[in-house]
């Protein structure tokens, strides 16, 4: 007897997974617009500024390399090296680190990918890439953005760590978490090998302190991050500048002397685009242009809570603490304030306050929530205005003063002080840069040479004495011819080649 049935064969079916959301597309999405608004917002064509100068002139064939001080690192000539190296034009130069700090700020919150919700990554990502000092700095020759950068990459990277350990069967401690940790805190150190210490006290003292929170391979990874940085400053202490004691005594001294010292009014000055506020009196500005910079902690705060809540409390206290120890060095151990200083602080404190902005959005329920909606959309539009205000202001008067410096420059060329050459006097290094010269201080943070030094170079080769405004000239230069140019007094060496 043969047994039939009508039922259909049973058939394996194997079928694909579907595919992942591009989840990451926001990120990509701000990153670029990101690069789009600096290279609309702050125009290529804007000069280097002064120490922009010093970084640069290291690699540039240009101009002679300028005084390196104490305190600087070599990361920046590093960064604009494959640039500066073969190329004078400022313009190349801005839209290359406008790309490249774009894409850094992609890597720094893909990092974070899985520790928080995509979208609350890219309204952080939005948050700090529309604050003026962001957006007037990421195309600059300068380290503190990438400082930034490199402490979110870092923490990032720690935290991916301690998630894996928690749960190692499933997300085991891979090859690329290692050395994102190494690059991120290697950028750091390279960039300002203190920064880099500051940023990273939290990271270091949690394996220490917490038995839970043991990463050997992550803290080797680290360490041999901020060695590379460091390590270079260590060698280049005692190779040009008489050891590490030296080196630091130095850096605390062109510093104004490093010790305690509330900072958090200067800084308050210097919002309103000072980009460098020393000595920093005078009033502090309306309200309006600084109450952001209170809403950052309260926001930050709000957005712990939701975190704990949401059980990623650890991530979002580790992004405070390392926050707060970036920050403590400019608030209260420096006797000036430059907005830029900060800019660790404020990309580790997007992402909180990103989870905290988006909580108050979608928290409340009911009626509340098109009321809580409206009111933090008034408030951005209005934080965004402020932060447009202040950078294109600081935008025209940075263009204004630089152009100035092309223009004495200029005045130089025509009067025979061509390279090889040597200026001294008030704006000596960025203007010396623009015209190919040497630049030498015989008193200063940039004291580099003696008067006599100064005669005897005059007799090889043209020298000239920057003036600024009513001021006297040295003494070395007062017998000189003097020409009036963009608001400097030129003293020209008679004698010359």
């Amino acid at each position: 007897m043969r047994i039939t049935s009508n039922a259909p064969p049973l058939v394996a079916r194997v079928t694909a997974p579907p595919a992942a959301p591009p989840v990451l597309v926001p990120l990509a999405v701000v990153a670029g617009a990101f690069t789009l608004a600096q290279l609309v917002l702050v125009p290529p064509g804007m000069g280097l500024g002064w120490d922009e100068s010093v970084y640069v002139s290291q690699v540039s064939p240009h101009a002679p390399a300028a005084f390196f001080s104490a305190p600087r690192a070599r990361g920046v000539p590093l960064l604009v090296a494959p640039v500066a190296a073969w190329s004078s034009s400022t313009e190349l130069l801005r839209v290359y680190l406008a790309v490249l700090s774009g894409a850094g700020l992609y890597c720094g919150l893909r990092v974070w990918r899985g520790l928080f919700p995509v979208r609350v990554l890219a309204l952080a990502g939005a948050v700090f890439a529309t604050l003026w000092v962001t957006l007037f700095y990421g195309p600059q020759a300068m380290p503190n953005y990438w400082v930034a950068v490199g402490a979110l990459v870092t923490t990032g990277c720690f935290l991916r760590a301690r998630a894996a350990r928690t749960a190692p069967r499933v997300r085991p401690v891979g090859r690329t978490t290692l050395w994102g940790a190494a690059a991120g805190s290697a950028l750091m150190a390279w960039m300002r090998p203190t920064d880099a210490v500051w940023v990273c006290v939290p990271l270091l003292l949690l394996p220490a302190v917490a038995r839970g929170w043991r990463l050997p391979r992550l803290s080797a990874a680290m360490a041999v991050g901020l060695g590379t940085g460091a390590g270079a400053w260590v060698v280049e202490a005692y190779l040009r500048y008489g050891g590490l004691a030296r080196r630091l005594d130095d850096a605390s001294r062109i510093q104004g002397g490093l010790g305690w010292n509330i900072a958090v009014d200067d800084q308050l000055r210097s919002l309103v685009g000072r980009t460098l506020c020393r000595p920093c009196t005078g009033d502090l500005p309306p309200v309006m242009m600084y109450a952001w910079w209170f809403a950052l902690p309260v926001l930050a705060a709000v957005g712990a809570a939701v975190a704990v809540r949401a059980r990623r409390g650890a991530p979002t206290l580790v992004l405070l603490a390392c926050a707060t120890t970036a920050a403590l060095p400019y608030l209260f151990f420096i006797g000036y304030a430059a907005p830029r200083f900060l800019l660790p602080a404020y990309a580790l404190l997007a992402i909180p306050l990103a989870d905290g902005l988006l909580s108050l959005v979608t928290g409340p329920g009911g009626a509340w929530r098109p009321v809580a909606g409206t009111l933090v959309a008034l408030a951005l539009v209005a934080h965004l205005g402020v932060q447009y205000s202040v950078l294109t202001q600081t935008v025209d008067r940075t263009t204004a003063a630089r152009r100035d410096w092309d223009r004495v420059a200029a005045g130089l060329h025509r009067l025979g002080v061509r390279p090889p050459c040597l200026l001294t006097g008030d704006n000596a290094i960025p203007i010396g840069f623009y015209a190919g010269c040497s630049s030498a201080a015989v008193r200063g943070n940039n004291a580099n040479i003696t008067r006599a030094g100064i005669l005897r170079t005059a007799e090889r080769v043209p020298v000239a004495t920057l003036v600024a405004g009513d001021g006297p000239p040295p003494e070395y230069a007062r017998s000189w011819p003097a020409h009036e140019v963009a608001g400097f007094r030129l003293h020209v060496a008679p004698t010359g080649p």
